[in-house]
């Protein structure tokens, strides 16, 4: 099978048959989960996004599409043959094409190899002659296709752009002339595109052309956005007026995303510093927010934005060590993305985005003109995914990450993520985002109870990090490595629940020097009540156990040890719902476990209908720290209380 995007959607068979889709919901299911690049789209993600106001029937209409569909394009495909195109993945579906069999994917492909030297840009010439139209056509008004599509014309102008440049640096002139006019009549705002223009007149003799369109983009940009020209544009004008030979050089990039800000300055010494951990982490955090207040003093919203943007630390886990400083780094980062505009460089907004989608964590709204993390997650992808650069993909699929706890249930999305840094780090120089992919794949593991498959992540996240000085990686895994002991215990045979308590102990000791509050307080009582709670123990009730930020959801079951009943139900009417982060099974766990002992019908009701997406999942094993057991089990309880 083969399939078009860039314009209508469209498919054939091997053979150039072309294939029946079926009726507009089925043609923008294949298209979504083409858009998906053979990641994984969860059920509930496609409702979402096929339907603005899903029904009860929305998701049996969806699987009714996918059926047809999979009889569309595997039509030989034997009854009860798992199907090759269009799969099951988890709690959704993908659709595994190989990259050359996508129109979108081979234009990708052409221009990335055109930018890499020499600079054959033949293959970029016939992949832009491809486009038949805006991308996903047939879908004008669905978000998610005007993301999409958003995104592959900015990469459709690059090609354009740089197809152009090539062929000037290598003698051509006239001939792009006329192309280059109706390109700039096209997009007036794209600063490049005159240039090169003026660039080709200049080649085909016309000189005094050439200055003139120069002039015209002056003009236009001071009477339509109150902006002088950028520094290439004023090069080039010189170069011209001078008569000078560097008229032929190519223009230069944007000195935004990734660029260097100089030696050993504050804010790379803090990176640099962050991924020690223990104190120099602390250091590099109290470093990072002096720097920015320092840049922002400069009234330099370019350099504000390269000096918040440049701590591209990876971030494994969900809460904050220092809360207050990263309220104050999005607010920052939300200044400088107003400052910039939305026509911005966009590596510089890309990276301020994935800035507040990381530092915001579970999903808050702070200092973003009302932005929530998870668009601004969102956004820094798709720009990300337009300029080409590895290393600011990895940083914005890391706020990706950190904001896919919007409910429970989503350990496969986060995987699909996981991988995808893994597949980054292989081909490209970002070791410490591989750190980061194997370890949120080690989460999803222990979430989905694939502890074998967790196991091989956590050997290769050690491997990676002792190659590269990444010393927080072995507190994890050894994390990682006492939840396997916790649960086997459980089992016929296993260890014993002390040999599990003992590798908690020893795992929380090192996590102590490791200078990561927001994960560390609390995490041993919680680990050692889900032990408890897997050996049908009660709650431990000693004085000195600190619960830190869990204690609202141990505390019935702490007054229920301690025969408090009536202080215990008080507790459970008191409860919040837990924050959208890494523990939020496990707490919902507990709610429903204490409603059950308690026998409150409302709170086990309202613990059901949170946890039923993550039925097939383990209470706690997201963190890939503790694990309370399955998400069924705590589920089938509150059914008993709460009647559903």
């Amino acid at each position: 099978m083969r399939m078009d995007v860039l314009g209508a959607v469209r498919a054939w068979h091997d053979d150039g048959s072309a294939i029946d889709l079926g009726g507009p919901r089925h043609r923008e299911v294949l298209a979504r989960l083409a858009a998906a690049e053979g990641r994984l789209v969860t059920a509930d993600t496609l409702v979402a996004d096929l339907w603005a106001e899903p029904g009860a029937g929305s998701l049996g209409a969806l699987r009714t599409f996918v059926a047809a569909l999979r009889r569309a394009v595997e039509p030989g495909r034997a009854p009860r043959t798992p199907p090759r195109l269009l799969v099951t993945e988890g709690p959704g579906y993908a659709l595994r094409l190989p990259r050359e069999a996508m129109d979108a994917r081979r234009f990708e492909d052409a221009l990335a190899a055109a930018r890499r030297p020499p600079h054959d840009v033949t293959a970029l010439g016939d992949a832009l002659a491809a486009w038949c139209g805006p991308a996903y056509a047939d879908f004008p008004d669905a978000p998610w296709a005007q993301r999409e599509r958003a995104r592959l014309e900015e990469l459709r102008l690059q090609g354009v752009e740089l197809r152009a440049g090539v062929l000037l640096d290598a003698g051509a002139g006239a001939e792009l002339v006329a192309a280059l006019r109706e390109h700039v009549a096209e997009h007036p705002w794209r600063e490049p595109a005159w240039g090169l223009l003026a660039r080709a007149l200049y080649r085909d003799g016309r000189r005094a052309d050439a200055l003139a369109t120069l002039r015209r983009a002056r003009a236009m940009l001071v009477a339509q956005l109150g902006l002088d020209p950028g520094p290439e544009l004023r090069r080039l004008e010189s170069a011209l007026l001078d008569g000078s030979a560097s008229v032929e050089a190519g223009p230069r990039p944007w000195p935004g995303a990734g660029a260097p800000l100089g030696p050993r300055t504050t804010v790379s010494l803090a990176r640099t510093l962050a991924i020690a951990g223990g104190d120099a982490l602390v250091s590099a955090r109290r470093d990072r927010l002096t720097a920015i207040r320092a840049a922002e003093r400069t009234g330099d919203v370019a350099l504000t934005a390269r000096v918040i943007g440049a701590y591209d630390v990876p971030a494994i886990w969900s809460r904050s060590d220092d809360p207050e400083q990263s309220r104050a780094v999005v607010e920052a980062a939300g200044r400088t993305l107003a400052a910039l505009g939305p026509d911005g460089p966009p590596g510089l907004r890309a990276r301020l985005l994935a800035t507040v989608a990381v530092e915001s964590r579970s999903g808050d709204v702070s200092g973003t003109g009302g932005t929530t993390a998870a668009a601004a997650a969102r956004e820094a992808e798709a720009l990300a995914r337009g300029l080409d650069d590895p290393a600011l993909l990895a940083f914005a699929l890391n706020g990706v990450f950190l904001q896919s706890f919007a409910r429970p249930g989503l350990a496969g999305e986060r995987d699909a993520v996981g991988a995808e840094l893994v597949a980054l780090a292989a081909r490209h120089e970002v070791p410490t985002f591989g750190i980061l992919g194997r370890l949120a794949r080690l989460q999803s593991a222990s979430a989905l109870s694939r502890l074998t498959a967790g196991e091989a992540h956590a050997v290769a996240a050690e491997e990676l990090a002792a190659a590269h000085e990444s010393p927080l990686v072995a507190v994890l895994t050894a994390w990682f490595r006492a939840r396997v002991l916790a649960a086997r215990s459980a089992e016929p045979g296993g260890p014993s629940p002390a040999e599990a308590a003992a590798a908690y102990r020893a795992a929380d000791a090192s996590l102590a020097e490791a200078g990561m509050p927001g994960l560390h307080r609390g995490l041993l009582p919680l680990a050692l009540l889900g032990l408890r709670l897997l050996h049908g123990r009660p709650a431990p009730t000693g004085p000195r156990l600190d619960w830190g930020p869990h204690l609202p959801w141990a505390r019935p079951l702490v007054l229920l040890a301690g025969g408090d009943v009536d202080g215990a139900r008080a507790a459970l009417a008191a409860q919040p719902e837990p924050p959208r982060d890494h523990l939020q099974e496990a707490l919902w766990c507990l709610t429903a476990h204490a409603a059950a002992r308690l026998g409150e019908p409302e709170a086990a009701a309202r613990a059901a209908a949170a946890l039923r997406p993550a039925r097939a999942e383990d209470a706690g094993g997201a963190s890939g720290m503790l694990t309370l057991g399955p998400v069924r089990r705590y589920l089938d309880e509150a059914g008993a209380v709460g009647g559903s």
